[in-house]
């Protein structure tokens, strides 16, 4: 397994809308606010390309959150707005956003809601084009745990590698002592961490 590294890394933020987190039911929504924060923070931080997408802001669905506005306001700007398609990667915006700031780039990591919708299809497709594609399983959910357990045993089948938020920014990182660690380290306490001593 090739370790992913911050220099060859695109982050995508898929969905993470106001109405779309109350899709999810078997992760608490402040963990699942709490990753996406940290993801995007990280991103910044440490001059990760990432995208950020929604589907139908108008509907129930509703606006992105605001969180990822204050923290990527120009990202947040060039959203790639979907019309309703469940699989991002087959809306050829977003598809030609994540070409381009990936820049020849091969590793994806993403979250977002759902897991068992929006995240499982699209991280198959990437990574059957050629990518390799990591699922931050805590930075989104599902609807029902069995929903999630099958989307995670579907995309693993495919090569799609699961991974927590802790998990993936060690392994970006490789030691706190870094100069990148020391980036992560301020926001891994800040946004994960903190829940646990709430």
């Amino acid at each position: 397994m090739k370790k992913f590294k911050i220099e060859d890394t695109v982050i995508l933020l898929i969905d993470h809308q106001e109405g779309t987190i109350n899709f999810s039911a078997n992760r608490a929504h402040e963990v699942i606010i709490s990753r996406a924060r940290t993801l995007a923070r990280l991103a910044k931080g440490l001059n990760i390309p990432v995208v950020l997408t929604s589907s139908q802001e108008d509907l129930q669905q509703g606006p992105l959150l605001k969180d990822l506005q204050e923290i990527l306001p120009v990202q947040f700007a060039e959203r790639v707005k979907r019309d309703g398609i469940t699989n991002a990667w087959d809306d050829e915006n977003f598809r030609n956003a994540v070409y381009n700031v990936a820049d020849g780039k091969k590793n994806i990591v993403m979250a977002g809601l759902t897991n068992d919708v929006c995240i499982v299809w699209p991280a198959i497709d990437m990574q059957e084009e050629g990518f390799d594609v990591q699922v931050v399983i805590d930075g989104g959910g599902s609807p029902t745990e069995i929903a999630e357990d099958v989307a995670r045993k579907t995309w693993e089948a495919q090569g799609v590698r699961t991974t927590t938020i802790s998990q993936f920014i060690s392994e970006i990182i490789g030691s706190w002592a870094s100069p990148e660690g020391e980036i992560a380290k301020p926001i891994v306490i800040e946004e994960v961490y903190s829940l646990l001593f709430k």
